[in-house]
């Protein structure tokens, strides 16, 4: 076990996502990134947002780092020993920007192109209409995940009461590739799974065709009353603490009954799920890189309008997989793939699994960015905007701020029409049990 502040070797985890960062790069205008969005109350001022990110980001020259080999054969991200130059932060005024038809175009736009180059994983964007603001952190997914990034704000807001909370992180990791045999026997349950995975074929949404597309993104965003209410009915149909599969289902049945046409002859719904896999004993390491792997549902197609049936079958599937070990033996043999560079493994990717998933889903659940105000202003909501893997381009998220849901739907440009998305929120608020207005 190594540990340095100026190298961590990557895990198997945090090399598939670099995988999709590469094929995102060469089918959509941007790379494997997402937004954390903190939605403000009243505005920030420019200068003190600016001097003081600077000052808090000098702590950390992970920041710069890239990626790079030695003769271990093992990649890992090579960290320079300062931090060079300031963050980048735009500053943008809009209408309004509680109003998401107005706030939404130049939000996504400002993620879409916002990392210049391999050396820049963290950019900022502020947007003011003079009475409020909202702040963009656009994160490379390589180096952040979704809870790094709230984990990391959140940081930084505690920093502000006292800068000496936090000093330059080092980084414990492996780069053996040894114990083969563990990795085998790892490798021989998720290969059963797979197997199993890949008697049914999956129904998905075709892909606009081009390249260098981008994402958009909306989103569905429940009060605390609204919020309760479908905690409530989550508890009702699937059981106490089972919100994830109760809005993994419904989403399932609200796209079998909308789209069936669109969906194509697959006979099943095939969805990869992320999974947390931290352990909370190092948390200054935890803000960077990727703690997740991944539990695969399977709902056949004559399940998907069901809800009752579908809850009851992902609830199998996710004590049978939990119990198996899947997703730890999935984070165990993934190991394995950082031999191969990331064009190799990119290209065996997308010749052997070009259906790989109906769509994604990921639940957060409560939000680890747990103040209330950032930087004096009070903080209204938080959420995030990713981007998806193409195929299959369509993402759903679930997260929690303060008793509040979010729900975004992330999906590649041309996938749906204004109507069709219309359409998707009006029958997802019906279902969920809190029709808007």
């Amino acid at each position: 076990m190594l540990v340095s502040r100026r190298k961590r070797y990557l895990s198997g985890s945090d090399w598939v996502i670099s995988t999709f960062d590469h094929l995102l790069k060469e089918t959509t205008c941007s790379g494997n990134i997402f937004q954390l969005v903190l939605m403000l109350g009243t505005p920030l001022q420019e200068p003190t947002l600016r001097s003081s990110l600077n000052r808090f980001l000098q702590q950390f020259p992970v920041l710069q780092g890239r990626v790079a080999r030695d003769l271990k054969l093992t990649p890992y991200w090579k960290i320079p020993a300062t931090l060079k130059g300031e963050v980048r932060l735009q500053v943008s005024q809009v209408a309004d920007v509680r109003a998401l038809e107005t706030l939404f175009p130049p939000l996504m736009a400002s993620g879409d192109r916002s990392l210049r180059n391999e050396r820049e994983h963290l950019s900022f964007h502020l947007f003011c209409d003079g009475n409020r603001s909202a702040l963009a952190m656009t994160c490379d997914h390589r180096l952040f995940d979704a809870r790094g990034a709230e984990l990391f704000l959140d940081l930084f807001q505690q920093t502000l009461n006292d800068p000496a909370h936090h000093r330059e992180p080092a980084f414990s990791s492996c780069h053996a590739l040894s114990r083969w045999q563990r990795k085998f026997l790892a490798g021989r349950n998720v290969n059963r799974r797979f197997i199993a995975l890949s008697k049914e074929s999956p129904r998905s949404l075709p892909c606009p065709p081009g390249r260098d597309l981008g994402f958009c993104c909306r989103l569905l965003a429940f009060d605390e009353r609204e919020t309760s209410a479908i905690y409530d009915r989550a508890y009702r149909e699937a059981g106490y603490l089972m919100e994830s599969a109760y809005l993994l289902s419904v989403i399932v049945q609200t796209m079998h009954e909308l789209f069936p046409a669109r969906l194509g002859e697959g006979s099943s719904y095939l969805v990869p799920v992320t999974t947390d896999t931290r352990n909370g004993q190092h948390p200054g390491q935890e803000l960077f890189f990727n703690h997740v792997s991944y539990l695969f549902y399977q709902i056949p197609a004559q399940e998907g309008g069901g809800l009752p049936g579908c809850i009851a079958l992902l609830k199998r599937q996710m004590f049978e997989q939990v119990k198996s070990g899947f997703a730890r033996d999935l984070a165990e043999a993934s190991l394995l793939t950082r031999i191969a560079p990331v064009g190799l493994l990119g290209r065996l990717l997308a010749a052997s699994n070009r259906k790989t998933a109906s769509f994604v889903f990921t639940h957060l659940g409560k939000s680890c960015y747990r103040s209330g105000e950032f930087l004096g202003s009070p903080v209204e909501n938080v959420f995030h905007l990713p981007r998806v893997p193409v195929p299959p381009g369509l993402g759903f998220f679930a997260s929690d701020y303060r008793g509040r849901l979010n729900l975004i739907v992330s999906h590649l440009d041309g996938l749906f029409t204004s109507k069709e998305l219309e359409l998707l929120e009006r029958e997802l608020r019906q279902r969920l049990g809190v029709p808007g207005a």
